[in-house]
């Protein structure tokens, strides 16, 4: 197939610095060649142009840059729009997982019906009434379903939101206390580590796939977190959480999406390289990229 990769290099809405080398740090894991040699063609748009947190005043404490994400959402939305009206699968790039509001609602303006696998330690379910950072990054898949404030719902890009029922949060291992409430009444579909420790990954995985594609009848956004990993195998994150995914549990994962099919498009984020030891999370993140799109043991 031919990818579309778009860096996003963000870091506004985290508490931590260095998620705005993420993008680099993927590509420099060799991402590319590790496609093309799948045989999948490979177009790198480069990166989107984000302010850097000095060179901004962050504003409201309850939802800190929030203009200046917005209007990232906005931008970025479009040309992933354009990216998958040209026939290209859009690989977007964080970054903090705020932009995922934009990729989001860039391909669901073209598919028409889209469903949201959002594999992260965290929900992301705050909003500006809720949070307890401030920080959009915590706040990103409540907006995607609407679950949000008026004022973040006005600032939405056209295409959302999702709906909650074609929503599902798997690997979550970190929640807020009021955050915990939203996710329970929202009626997104919430698969926890106790969930797959007990069900397994690939019970799971098939049953998030079947919730998000309404039984393979629409596509799939899949939106990767690398903090739903375990430390040990990937410890270049803001906000790492022990308990997490295994290697060959997320590989398994990947590869079971794979041959579900449906895929609509693909984001990685919260590669933070400052907090890497040799870029090893960048390169477990490619190696994941690269099962999900297609690559095989055997």
């Amino acid at each position: 197939m031919d990818v579309a990769v778009i860096g996003v290099p963000a870091d506004l809405g985290a508490s931590r610095r260095g998620t705005d080398m993420g993008p680099s740090a993927i590509r420099y894991a060799r991402l590319a060649r590790q496609l093309e040699a799948l045989g999948h063609r490979v177009y790198d748009l480069g990166n989107m142009l984000v302010p850097v947190p000095e060179s901004r005043e962050p504003g409201d404490p309850r939802r800190k840059y929030f203009r200046e994400i917005a209007a990232l959402w906005h931008e970025l939305a479009d040309l992933v729009e354009a990216q998958c009206r040209s026939g290209r699968l859009p690989l977007i790039l964080g970054g903090d997982h705020s932009l995922s509001v934009g990729s989001v609602a860039g391909v669901a303006r073209v598919t028409g019906d889209l469903g949201v696998i959002w594999v992260d330690a965290h929900g992301d379910f705050n909003d500006p009434s809720t949070t307890p950072s401030g920080n959009i990054h915590g706040m990103s898949l409540a907006a995607i379903t609407g679950e949000t404030t008026p004022d973040v719902l006005a600032a939405l890009p056209a295409g959302l939101p999702v709906p909650a029922g074609r929503t599902v949060l798997l690997g979550a291992r970190d929640l807020d206390r009021l955050e915990k409430e939203k996710l329970r009444n929202s009626g997104v579909h919430v698969f926890t580590m106790k969930d797959i420790d007990e069900q397994g990954i690939a019970a799971l995985t098939r049953k998030a796939w079947e919730l998000a594609t309404a039984g393979g009848r629409g596509q799939v956004h899949v939106s990767f977190d690398v903090d739903v990993l375990d430390p040990s195998v990937a410890g270049g994150v803001g906000t790492p959480v022990p308990g997490g995914l295994t290697f060959r549990e997320a590989h398994l994962m990947m590869e079971l999406l794979a041959e579900l099919g449906g895929l609509a498009s693909v984001e990685v984020s919260e590669v933070n390289p400052i907090l890497d030891t040799q870029n090893r999370t960048a390169e477990v993140a490619v190696d994941l990229v690269a099962s999900l799109l297609g690559k095989r043991i055997l």
